[in-house]
């Protein structure tokens, strides 16, 4: 995705960068008298709209509609962003912010992903997403049961030593408290420390055939795990938060495209392809456009990050925004946060 600018003078590359920039900034087609303005151009407007003659012939810029003004196009996004971007250093009150939310969210897994997108979110006034962490193996360490109104009951199911998820169940009749508290010691004693697919494996499969032979405790094993490990191995998904921020950009205020954005966001499948196809890559990716490969994408830029487990790569995190994004300051936003989960997950 590097477009070369070997052919590009130094004046060019630099009225592009300037034409770049102010778009950034202002949202509008940006023109000669503009531009000219810049002292360090030091053009007149006629050598000016030259120069925008050849990066228009290059397809760096276009012209929007019958607009007199110039907006750079994909293809112009990914030489700024690949060869005349100027990374600024993240403020240290947003370094600071990102630190102490993450450090001090609690032990749950889910909870700190959470806060992570929110973070993206919060800070770039764009969307944020953060990938749940994929991991090879999740691990059962225990289980305990509390009895809730009426027929339903709350599993806190520990996994991997660090991730508590809470699920509530709906159950067939009700249990009492030592019914639900034997349940909940045979599945730890007889399960901890075993890979979850193959608790569910076995407690699911091999030990239903013989469901009508148990004795009440273990028809109640039975009849909570069915819903404790039903779904513990599906597809893994991503947490977003701002989607709503996208509507505040002009370009991507029509409808019809806020349509089919929020399709896409609802439906996952081609986020998760894009956010996949990152976890291949090192440090921070950015696709701009039609880079992503689909149509509903085309005005989007993401830019994303992977974070680590122990010198794994589980995941990605990213902004959600218009192309014309401040790709330099949302970089080292997107790279300090994946660096201080890493940081945070890797202690837990």
């Amino acid at each position: 995705m590097v477009t070369s600018n070997t052919s590009i003078s130094d004046r060019a590359q630099y009225l592009l960068k300037t034409l770049i920039e102010c778009y950034v900034l202002d949202g509008k087609p940006i023109g000669s008298r503009h531009l000219a303005k810049d002292r360090l151009l030091n053009l007149s407007p006629a050598t000016i709209r030259n120069v925008m003659a050849d990066l228009e012939e290059m397809g760096l810029i276009a012209s929007p509609h019958t607009s007199a003004g110039r907006i750079p196009t994909v293809k112009g996004y990914r030489l700024f962003v690949d060869s005349l971007l100027t990374v600024k250093p993240l403020r240290s009150k947003e370094a600071r912010k990102i630190e102490e939310e993450l450090v001090r969210n609690p032990s749950d897994t889910h909870g700190l992903i959470e806060t992570a997108s929110d973070l993206l979110s919060g800070i770039t006034q764009m969307a944020g997403v953060v990938m749940i962490p994929r991991l090879d193996h999740n691990t059962f360490q225990q289980v305990d049961f509390l009895q809730l109104s009426g027929n339903q009951v709350l599993a806190v199911i520990v996994i991997n030593n660090c991730e508590v998820q809470n699920r509530v169940i709906q159950t067939n009749r009700h249990y009492s408290p030592a019914e639900l508290q034997q349940a909940a010691n045979y599945l730890t004693s007889a399960f901890a420390g075993q890979d979850i697919e193959g608790v569910r494996s076995r407690l699911l499969n091999e030990m239903q055939a013989t469901r009508d032979s148990m004795n009440k405790m273990m028809q109640t094993v039975i009849d909570m795990a069915e819903q404790v490990f039903d779904g513990q191995t599906s597809e893994q998904d991503y947490v977003m938060a701002g989607e709503t921020n996208l509507m505040n950009f002009a370009e991507l205020s029509n409808v019809g495209r806020l349509r089919d954005l929020f399709e896409i966001f609802n439906q996952k499948r081609d986020i998760l392809h894009l956010l996949d196809m990152c976890l291949k890559g090192q440090g921070v990716q950015i696709f701009i456009g039609d880079e992503s490969g689909h149509k509903a994408l085309d005005d989007i830029s993401v830019v994303t990050s992977p974070y680590e487990v122990d010198g794994q790569t589980v995941g990605v995190l990213g902004v959600i925004g218009p192309t014309r994004m401040a790709y330099e300051k949302v970089i080292p936003i997107v790279d300090m946060t994946a660096r201080m989960l890493s940081s945070v997950l890797n202690q837990r």
